[in-house]
């Protein structure tokens, strides 16, 4: 960041008065221009035992499988947000969010807030961001078609616990390593 865009003049890094980190701020106008991680919301939707998995059309990972998934937006809250991604990849209403996982991924600055809901009436064509979207059992999961290492840990752990049908939230850090592979961290 060269410039404020609160009034355009040159902004400095350097840490602020009362903080520990160095951050832009702008001399002219005062402004500190915090950079935050970026929250990712999505959902595991469900149907008759099976969850929705869409096929990326866009990049990163294009053509491989993921959850509905993305961004939130400013004024949304983090469920609004989850369904509205599955309703944009997946053309697909999930009813009954309920937060299943929470991941820091510290290399990529994003949290991921994952949700289970139920799938309305099994319902689901591919939106403009995926390829294409389909129900899978657990023995179908393409495993080594999977886009996000935190898409994969999230799978795994629904799938271990839907055996049982007793679910609870999890959290946890998914880092990379220096030779690219990622480990996670579970609390």
């Amino acid at each position: 960041m060269k410039f404020c865009s609160q009034c355009g003049a040159p902004v400095h890094l350097r840490v602020p008065s009362g903080d520990n980190r160095p951050r832009h701020v702008c001399e002219a106008c005062g402004t500190i221009h915090y950079q935050n991680p970026k929250i990712v919301a999505g959902c595991i939707p469900e149907w008759q035992g099976q969850i929705l998995l869409c096929r990326r059309a866009i990049e990163p990972r294009y053509g491989l499988w993921t959850l509905p998934a993305g961004f939130m937006e400013n004024g949304e809250s983090a469920v609004a947000a989850a369904l509205r991604e599955a309703l944009e990849e997946a053309n697909a209403v999930v009813e009954n969010p309920t937060l299943y996982g929470l991941y820091s991924l510290t290399h990529v600055s994003q949290v991921y807030l994952m949700f289970r809901g139920q799938l309305k009436e099994g319902a689901a064509s591919p939106g403009e961001e995926s390829l294409d979207v389909r129900l899978f059992a657990e023995d179908e999961i393409p495993w080594d078609e999977l886009a996000f290492t935190v898409v994969r840990e999230t799978l795994r752990q629904y799938f271990a616990e839907s055996r049982s049908g007793a679910f609870s939230l999890h959290t946890g850090d998914i880092i990379r390593e220096p030779d690219h592979q990622f480990r996670v961290h579970r609390y």
